[in-house]
């Protein structure tokens, strides 16, 4: 694909974080073919470095609750790789799976450092070098409970709300400082290693509200990613696509 005209991503570098396994991994494997040279940035180093090691790109320690292990992250991979062009944030955990008078005050803080603390510290960590450069593409996985909400997931339902609030608003910010887009997506149902973690009448819950009847695949995801953080999505910004097999239809 790095040949190809259209997509290619040829020359920039993309941070991927989250990227050690499943959705984020997968990103990173799209991303890399179109070009990019790809940071994986994870809070298990030797997860990110190994899939970095077949991607030609580079593994990176980060915990993205932390600010300071944030911009030591971005440091480290402008030191490595050059300025950055590209941000997905894919970092995120789905909690517990219980009904609110179950859950505890840790339950949504744990979510919410996560889910979107995180996304707020590496926006800001590379927004200023964006606005600079006069390019960037920004794409914030969030979720399609964000915009319906699940039964028994309140604190992941709440947290990829506000992803979505930040995406609106972040767009426009930036919009007409450049050609710097803000984007997100709000997947289904999605098989990966996650799902393991959450109790299987949720995860049947999700899959019934699909028509398709089907959970999204690694792939479908990277390839929605793919377009919106390339060049030719240089008129879509603060939109958030839904990639739901049909379950969302607004």
């Amino acid at each position: 694909m790095a040949d190809e005209t259209f997509f290619s991503l040829q020359g920039q570098v993309a941070v991927i974080t989250g990227a050690g396994q499943g959705i984020g991994e997968g990103i990173a494997v799209r991303l890399s073919e179109a070009g990019a040279r790809v940071a994986l940035l994870d809070t298990n180093r030797a997860t990110a470095e190994d899939a970095a090691q077949r991607l030609k790109g580079i593994g990176v320690h980060c915990d993205v609750r932390s600010a300071v292990s944030v911009q030591s992250a971005i440091d480290e991979v402008r030191r490595k790789l050059g300025p950055i062009q590209i941000l997905v944030n894919n970092a995120g955990i789905t909690g517990r799976t219980l009904p609110l008078w179950e859950l505890d005050e840790n339950d949504l803080d744990q979510v919410y450092a996560v889910n979107f603390k995180g996304v707020f510290l590496t926006c800001k960590a590379v927004i200023a070098e964006m606005l600079s450069q006069g390019y960037g593409r920004i794409l914030n996985i969030a979720s399609i409970a964000g915009k319906e909400g699940n039964p028994t997931l309140i604190p992941y339902s709440s947290t990829k709300a506000a992803v979505i609030g930040l995406t609106k608003a972040l767009a426009k910010e930036v919009a007409g400082k450049g050609n710097i887009t803000v984007n997100a997506i709000s997947p289904a149902v999605i098989r990966t290693k996650i799902l393991d973690g959450v109790a299987r009448e949720t995860v049947q819950y999700m899959i019934s509200k699909i028509p398709m009847g089907r959970t999204g695949t690694i792939e479908e995801i990277a390839a929605l990613v793919h377009y919106l953080v390339s060049r030719e999505a240089s008129f879509t910004t603060g939109q958030c696509y839904d990639i739901s097999g049909g379950r969302a239809t607004y």
